[in-house]
């Protein structure tokens, strides 16, 4: 059977994420033996790892600016060469000063952060609407294997050859997806090698034309409901992610008296599970909307669906008395957590598909806040009261926040036409 040309297009993206998430990842586990080898306080440890999350805010809406005028093709490619070069020079860097690892992974953090925006242009060029969820559902579900693989892989590594080969061995693969890249995908359908006239025509019927985006409507992005709707989801699902990202080891060992040994066992089951839901979710979106149903109806069950389900677990798990409790309720919230990718996070493409790129870096620039100030927030909680409780009980209250604005101004119908850059409906 003939290799589909757009699912080549979706293999590639869900490899350019499984990448990013396992290079920014790594450094997590890393930077155990790279103090041993620097003697870095905690104060300079929390900077290494914050640092990337500067450079991943400057440039999420550039990049996708970029990748709307330009194509996505030249932006991603571009974007994993820098990150992976960043990963690559680590060691160095790290051996030169403090400081010039900081400035790595800064630039590092900028590479990473075209990512997304470039791929969402891409698919709004390249996939077609009834096969949106299941291919941003499948090319996601990358962050939490990339996520699972570096926590595996970093510390067979370290053992093997030391830490440094971490960063080489994890940059180099990113070279080796550019040159793939470069080679097996054109910049849009129409100039792609191999790709039959049926494809072709299955693609021009249902996405928009390949052509630059016009100026970007930035008065009427930012006066919308339905694009804050977004923007709003984005920030409080992150919220929780992050947290879970964050806490989790911490909330394991010190929360529930796990043995140090067994932490990444059990931290990696919520991850594992959220992989397999991503990718369930997203044929389920896509079969409700090929038989009828309202993409509208449809983003916004995928939310109360997902979402709901975060917020449950997170008011549950503090409550529990052990530690298999504890990570069996947290695997189930972030599995059903995963339908809320083909809700909000592919909610892009439906409203404003010639500026998908664009929408989608403001969105995952308010996204990447909570990486900051969420993490930091649960800090003072847990220094100021010990309550392991009230960490999940915040979270969930700003889930829940998220869930309701979404349902309320929430929308699945196309908002702006690019010929005149204006509002097209109202919130359904």
């Amino acid at each position: 059977m003939t290799v589909q040309k757009r699912h080549q297009l979706v293999l590639m993206a869900f490899l350019a994420i499984f990448i990013c998430y396992m290079d920014r990842v790594a450094i997590s586990v890393a930077i155990i033996p790279m103090v041993e080898t620097y003697g870095w306080d905690l104060s300079t440890q929390g900077l290494v790892l914050s640092s990337f999350f500067i450079g991943y805010l400057l440039t999420q809406i550039v990049g996708g600016k970029l990748a709307d005028r330009f194509g996505g093709k030249i932006v991603l490619g571009f974007g994993v060469f820098i990150w992976s070069l960043f990963t690559l020079v680590a060691p160095p860097a790290a051996a030169l000063g403090i400081t010039v690892l900081i400035i790595a992974r800064i630039l590092m953090g900028m590479g990473e952060a075209v990512t997304f925006p470039a791929i969402y242009a891409l698919y709004a060029r390249w996939i077609p609407v009834r096969e949106r969820s299941r291919s941003a559902g499948f090319s996601n579900s990358g962050i939490p294997l990339g996520t699972v693989f570096a926590l595996l892989a970093t510390p067979v590594i370290v053992a093997q050859w030391g830490w440094e080969w971490v960063f080489y061995i994890f940059g180099a693969t990113g070279f080796i997806w550019c040159a793939i890249w470069y080679f097996i995908i054109a910049p849009n359908p129409r100039q792609q090698s191999g790709i039959s006239q049926a494809e072709l025509d299955l693609i021009a019927a249902d996405t928009i034309a390949d052509t630059p985006a016009a100026a970007t409507p930035w008065g009427a992005l930012m006066g919308n409901m339905s694009v804050w709707a977004i923007i709003v989801a984005h920030f409080c699902n992150n919220w929780w992610f992050y947290v879970l990202l964050a806490w989790l080891p911490t909330f394991v060992t010190k929360g529930l008296g796990v043995d140090y040994a067994s932490v990444g066992l059990f931290a990696m089951m919520p991850h594992i599970a959220l992989f397999f839901f991503i990718n369930i979710a997203g044929v389920v979106a896509d079969r409700l909307i090929g038989s009828g149903m309202s993409i509208t109806r449809v983003r916004k069950l995928m939310m109360l669906i997902g979402s709901g389900s975060s917020i449950i677990a997170l008011l549950l798990v503090g409550q529990a008395q052990s530690a298999v409790t504890a990570i069996a309720i947290m695997t189930v919230g972030s599995a059903l957590g995963g339908f809320a990718v083909s809700g909000f996070f592919v909610n892009h493409m439906d409203i404003a598909p010639e500026h998908a790129g664009t929408l989608m870096g403001i969105t995952n620039t308010a996204g990447t806040i909570p990486g900051i100030i969420g993490v930091l927030v649960s800090g003072w909680i847990l220094d100021t009261t010990g309550s392991w409780t009230l960490v999940f009980q915040v979270a969930a209250a700003v889930s829940a926040f998220g869930l309701i604005f979404y349902l309320l101004f929430g929308s699945g119908e196309r908002q702006f036409s690019d010929a005149v850059s204006r509002v097209e409906g109202a919130p359904a």
